[in-house]
Formats: structure tokens, C-alpha cells, sequence
């Protein structure tokens, strides 16, 4: 029969050649190409469909580790497959070559793939890009451009970021074979997996939902929780080939997160960190009732707005110091409007070497109030910016911060660092009032966002853990976040000497730490 079909065709070309007919010819070739990528797909369909490993390591000859490959085979399986993953394991990767595998192994017209994430960024940057490489390197059918994919001029896959609580996001898709892939889940909203999961009501119909755990409130919390009908994984980065010694290719392991950086966040945030759990784990974490910040509110506030804030937004520019002693960092951090922006950190606690740094800042910022910490050492820091402003180096406002002193609502305060951790760590995090989704050394900051706990005094004050007492408890300092909360406290009052005129030691001594000098009045943080 194929012979009988074939020399059919050899005959009608022959005739169309002699007849001189191009367009014609044309035609037989797109319906001969078309046939070819037909059968083609019916033939990978009818190997591949079931291994989706074997798919992955002839048809884009690459390797995939153990657990990667039980999230494509959970994908087989299971109508919804939820994965738990640590940072540094191939999360999206991973999410990538299921998007692929499913369009390559179903006949064009009869699957669809559809992504999302928190973002439109992440939606291109993260798992498209994957995509897009995998179907470079394979040479799959159609064509990917940043967010989409076609065959044909026939759209089978696109990635959306629709508004937040638009249900009827993702309207529109109709096909036996849908992928609804949710990348970075913790982000995505309930109203997208409410969209998703109308859309994938046949039981040939798949849900991806892969992520980091680091949102205890979230959605996908819920759906990883037991009993909620999904198929859960967990991927730690102790499962990585690096730390089990599984066997994988050289350019494969280094790829992937390794026994030093697990090392690194172990001493660096602690094992019972929120962050390490989420990270490193690839567990949730529940937030204890008397932890200041809530892990699932400094969550929300690490991811982008989908719009980019307006020139006037980004005002005011301010720095937050906190001033190290003894083995402490000293830490610059920069706030843009409600930005937390760059981080700049020396282990020091010399005036005259913390005085440049910050000099340095605030040309590199144009920022135009400076807020330091005045215990201890940073009375002479204080004293160095001013005499230097006197110079005409700067044109910063230097403002002297004492959290030991009181409140400004002495009856709900019990001193001026509860205050700061109070409205500005715990309820503008829960508020999202400020945005920390660019800002420099975000996991490091809110990993110590996380740590300090409070409660009240005999008078029903708040009270928060001293730094002191963190670091006896933790066996390290929360330094960078408190240049962070220092860096959105807005100043009202003149417990300072603005540049150019000077200040002497003394009388930075003097100055420093007075409550005028610092507000936290809600109206102040969004200046």
C-alpha cells in the first residue's frame, strides 16, 4: 500500500514538472511535509507519550537527575502534580521539558500548553527561556518566540500573567491535551488556579504547580497540604546529585546547588530560619505567633509589581547605617520611595573608615537624608558625615537614630526599636507597603527579618528581642535588616544639624538618639 501510494505521488510530480505547474508543485510539497510531520508525531506519540525520561535523552539528548524525572513521570500520571523545591535543584528546567515533551508527543491541534507565574518578567525570563532552549537545541516543530509558541501559524502554547483577580484569565483554550504549568506557585494568586483549573477539566488534562515554599499563606499551600487531591513532591537540596553523590554529568553538576552553599545557609541563617526551610528544605514553614515579621507577608512583598514605578515614585532617596561593633558588619542600605534598593557592607567599626563608605553612597545614590545607628560607635560616624558635609563633600541630611530611647507611643512602645520593628518590619510587610522584590542581598536581609520575636511587659508594651539577645540566641546579628528599617523610618523633626554646618564629637554625642529625631508615623513611609 505505501509503495502503491508512493509511486502515485511520483507519478502526479512527474506530470506537474512536465506541465511546467510550480504552484501546484508547491502545493504536493507542503501536503507532503505536512503528512511526513504528521506521521512523525504519531510515531513519537506512540513512544514517548509514556516515557517521558527516554523522550528527554534521545529527542534532546540530555540527561535529567531522579527527581526531575519523577516530576515528568508525576505530570504522566497524575491530573495535578504539586512540587515543593529547594533553590538550585532545576525547578523550571524541569517544568521547561514537560512543556516541550507534551507538544512535541501530541499531534498539532490536540494539545496546548499554558504557563504563569507571579510576574510577566518571570513568565519570560524564567520558564520561556528554558522553553526556548530546548526547543533550539532539539530543533522541535514550529517556532518560540519570548512567550509563545506555533506550529503551523497554529498557537499550541503561550505564557500569560493575567491581573491578579482576573478568574477568566486564561478563557479561550480548548484542546483534549491541556498543561497548565504554575511556576514560582507561592506567588500566583488563588484566582489564576481557579482559572487554571477550568481549564483543565478533561481527563487527558495536566497542572504543574512547582515552586518554592516560602509563603505559608499561599495557595499553594494549601494544595500541598494532605488531603487536597494533588500529587505532592518534595525536592530538597539535600536530594541534589551534589550532596547524594547520584551520578550525572559534570556540566549537570554544576548546574545545581551544591554541599558549600548549603553549608553557607546553615550558618548563615539557622536551620529553624524560615528561609533555610523554604530554600534549602523544600518545606513550609508555619509563622510562630510571636515572630515579628511574618514569613508569608515579607513573601508578597518580594515580588514585582507588574508595573514599573513612575520617576516621582522613587522618592524619597535615603540611606539606612548600621554602624557594626566588634565583629559585626557595618551595612549601608538604600530606599527608593517604597524600594529597598542596593546594600553596601564592610566589617568595621572605624568612623573613619565607615564615614567614606557612606560618603561614597550618597554620591553614588544622590540620596538625600542618611539615618545611623548611634549606639556605640556610630556617634563618631555621625560626627565624620557632618564635619564632612561642613567640607562640602555631601549635601546629605545626617540623622542620629537610638533605639533605646523611648517611643513616640510610649504606651504601646516600649522603646523606639520595638516601634521600628513593629510598623515598619511587621506592618508594612503585612501592608505591603514597601517593595522588596530588587532589592541587593534579599535572601541574607529577609532571613533576618524573620528572626527576632517579641511580647509584652507587665504594662501590655510590645517588646522587642534586643540585638543583643538575638545574637546570644542565633550566634549572629540581624545587621542587615536593621539598616533596612532604618533606611524607612521617616524624619520629622530637627534633633539634627543639617549640611553644610558642622558638628563636633561632643556634640555628635550630644545629639545623637534623640526621639524628635526619628518618626514612624504611618504617613511617612510611602515619602
Amino acid at each position: 500500500m505505501a509503495t502503491a501510494t508512493a509511486d502515485r505521488v511520483r507519478r502526479q510530480i512527474e506530470q506537474l514538472v512536465r506541465a511546467g505547474d510550480v504552484q501546484a508543485l508547491r502545493r504536493v510539497r507542503d501536503q507532503l511535509k505536512a503528512a511526513a510531520d504528521q506521521q512523525a508525531v504519531e510515531q513519537r506519540a506512540a513512544r514517548y507519550s509514556a516515557d517521558p525520561v527516554g523522550w528527554v535523552e534521545t529527542r534532546l539528548r540530555q540527561v535529567v537527575w531522579s527527581k526531575q524525572g519523577q516530576v515528568l513521570e508525576s505530570v504522566r500520571d497524575h491530573r495535578r502534580t504539586a512540587v515543593r523545591s529547594g533553590h538550585g535543584v532545576g525547578k523550571s528546567w524541569t517544568a521547561a521539558l514537560a512543556a516541550c515533551w507534551w507538544l512535541d508527543t501530541h499531534p498539532p491541534g490536540t494539545a496546548f500548553v499554558v504557563s504563569t507565574a507571579p510576574t510577566f518578567a518571570q513568565v519570560r525570563a524564567i520558564l520561556w527561556r528554558y522553553i526556548r532552549k530546548h526547543h533550539k537545541a532539539a530543533d522541535l516543530p514550529g517556532r518560540v518566540n519570548q512567550t509563545e509558541w506555533l506550529i503551523e501559524d497554529e498557537l499550541v502554547g503561550y505564557g500569560r500573567k493575567p491581573a491578579d483577580q482576573d478568574e477568566s484569565g486564561f478563557q479561550g483554550i480548548h484542546a483534549r491535551y491541556v498543561l497548565v504549568i504554575i511556576d514560582e506557585a507561592c506567588g500566583v494568586p488563588e484566582q489564576l488556579w481557579t482559572a487554571a483549573d477550568a481549564l483543565t477539566t478533561g481527563p487527558d488534562c495536566r497542572i504543574l504547580a512547582i515552586g518554592n515554599p516560602d509563603n505559608p499563606a499561599s495557595h499553594f499551600r494549601k494544595v500541598c497540604a494532605p488531603g487536597s487531591s494533588w500529587h505532592v513532591m518534595g525536592i530538597s537540596a539535600f536530594d541534589s546529585p551534589n550532596l547524594t553523590g547520584e551520578h550525572v554529568p559534570e556540566e549537570m553538576a554544576t548546574a545545581l546547588v551544591g554541599e558549600a552553599w548549603v553549608e553557607e545557609k546553615r550558618r548563615e541563617w539557622g536551620e529553624d530560619n524560615p528561609l533555610y526551610k523554604s530554600k534549602v528544605l523544600g518545606q513550609f514553614s508555619d509563622d510562630s505567633p510571636n515572630q515579628i515579621v511574618r514569613a508569608s507577608d515579607i513573601a508578597a512583598c518580594r515580588i514585582a509589581p507588574d508595573t514599573p514605578p513612575a520617576p516621582g515614585q522613587l522618592l524619597p532617596v535615603e540611606l539606612g547605617v548600621d554602624v557594626g561593633g566588634g565583629s559585626d558588619e557595618t551595612v549601608i542600605r538604600e530606599r527608593r520611595g517604597r524600594q529597598a534598593g542596593r546594600e553596601w557592607r564592610a566589617r568595621t567599626d572605624r568612623p573613619e573608615q565607615i564615614a567614606p563608605m557612606v560618603i561614597a553612597a550618597i554620591r553614588e545614590t544622590g540620596a538625600t537624608a542618611v539615618k545611623v545607628d548611634s549606639i556605640g560607635v556610630g556617634f563618631g560616624v555621625i560626627g565624620e558625615l557632618r564635619n564632612a558635609a561642613t567640607r562640602g563633600e555631601h549635601q546629605a541630611t545626617i540623622r542620629a537614630v537610638n533605639v533605646a530611647v523611648a517611643s513616640s507611643r510610649p504606651d504601646k512602645y516600649i522603646n523606639l526599636r520595638a516601634e521600628l520593628w513593629w510598623e515598619i518590619g511587621r506592618n508594612m510587610s503585612a501592608e505591603h507597603g514597601w517593595d522588596l522584590s530588587g532589592m541587593d542581598n534579599a535572601d541574607t536581609t529577609v532571613a533576618q527579618l524573620l528572626e527576632p520575636r517579641w511580647d509584652v511587659d507587665p504594662r501590655g508594651r510590645i517588646r522587642v528581642e534586643r540585638k543583643e539577645e538575638v545574637i546570644k540566641r542565633l550566634g549572629r546579628s540581624p545587621d542587615n535588616a536593621d539598616a533596612l528599617l532604618l533606611a524607612f523610618a521617616h524624619p520629622v523633626t530637627a534633633d539634627v544639624i543639617s549640611s553644610p554646618a558642622a558638628v563636633s564629637l561632643s556634640q555628635a554625642g550630644q545629639a545623637r538618639g534623640g526621639l524628635g529625631a526619628i518618626s514612624i508615623g504611618r504617613s511617612g513611609y510611602g515619602r
